[in-house]
């Protein structure tokens, strides 16, 4: 089983910034792609930024500009660094990751999410 724990989330002002971390830990052969996905309030999940093995990154376009996603491959860990936020981006933050498991098999893993809050 694999456990992927966020942290970073909180309240703050329109204009200020978060980091939001997540640490993934278990059994596991490979962590392939690492993604940031978000829920706001009466909404469905929708993807924020994702980063492969590789280091390519995507991101949807309200995002993109402000947010900037990484990971550190040796320490299990995707970031998710947040810039200019802006009320609409608040909600839940949830951190997923593909992961390819011992015996070779593809399943993907949740956080439990992290709350983003952004006052106007």
């Amino acid at each position: 089983q694999v456990q992927l724990v966020e942290s970073g989330g909180g309240l703050v002002q329109a204009g200020g910034s978060l980091r939001l971390s997540c640490a993934a830990s278990g059994r596991m052969f490979r962590i392939n792609s690492m993604g940031w996905y978000r829920q706001a309030p009466g909404k469905q999940r929708e993807l924020a930024a994702v980063i492969t093995s590789g280091g390519d990154r995507n991101y949807a376009d309200p995002v993109k500009g402000r947010f900037t996603i990484s990971r550190d491959n040796a320490k299990n860990m995707v970031y998710l660094q947040t810039n200019n936020l802006k009320p609409e981006d608040t909600g839940v933050y949830y951190c997923n990751a593909d992961v390819t498991t011992p015996n070779l098999l593809h399943i993907t893993y949740w956080g439990q999410g992290t709350q983003v809050t952004v006052s106007s």
